[in-house]
């Protein structure tokens, strides 16, 4: 058995004052920096848990708790990817807004549908994004506003290239990233159908620990408080 560890990060400023963050990057709070290390010493508690490599996105709020986790569980010597892969969902025009001002500018059930449906886009933001750690990669895949289902498209052939290879040679993996990234892999590792995906919630720094047999089939699912 091989057990994927997934965790989200600690509280950021943008959950702090409730604002679509999206691919904004906003380092934690100090209570999400608390949360982080506890995270950390939950992860520490695992049995038999020894992973190789620790997989996260480029942005900071992940990048922090990733960092804060390895301290705690003294896996600071591990390789760590940083991926674009791995952000957040793009919320397009949506970013920097508050969301109890979203649901009175667009209405509730739009919000809703925004925020937690599969298909649904956020309006796009106006021009392309332009941030030194996007510079080298492909401008083509760069996305101005995503749906949930457009974040998996882009965050599946990572998981599948450096991760799933890894779990079929029985090295356990930690991957550290946020809500909705973590809740588009979910939905391919559970085979949530798209309706029931609304309903599901990934908190803050809560790790996810699945058990798999030497297929990468599910045979356990423990979720740490």
């Amino acid at each position: 058995m091989v057990k994927l560890v997934l965790v989200r990060h600690g509280e950021s400023i943008a959950n702090a004052t409730n604002v679509y963050t999206g691919w904004n990057d906003v380092p934690l709070t100090k209570k999400g920096e608390e949360q982080a290390e506890k995270a950390g010493r939950l992860i520490q508690q695992i049995p038999d848990f020894y992973p190789t490599h620790i997989h996260t996105s480029v942005l900071s709020r992940a990048i922090m708790t990733a960092n804060i986790v390895a301290d705690i569980c003294n896996f600071l010597y591990l390789p760590i990817t940083k991926t674009w892969r791995l952000n957040e969902r793009h919320y397009g025009s949506l970013r920097g807004l508050n969301k109890d001002v979203s649901r009175k500018v667009f209405g509730v059930k739009q919000v809703l549908m925004w925020r937690r449906g599969f298909y649904s886009v956020p309006p796009k933001q106006g021009s392309p994004m332009i941030d030194k750690r996007y510079r080298l990669c492909d401008q083509h895949l760069m996305p101005r506003a995503e749906s949930l289902y457009q974040t998996q498209l882009r965050l599946m052939p990572y998981y599948y290239d450096h991760i799933a290879p890894r779990l079929l040679n029985n090295e356990d993996q930690l991957i550290v990233a946020h809500g909705s990234s973590l809740r588009a892999l979910i939905k391919k590792l559970e085979n949530i159908n798209d309706h029931d995906i609304v309903k599901l919630e990934v908190p803050n720094a809560e790790p996810i620990i699945y058990t798999m047999d030497n297929r990468l089939n599910i045979t356990n699912k423990e979720i740490l408080k």
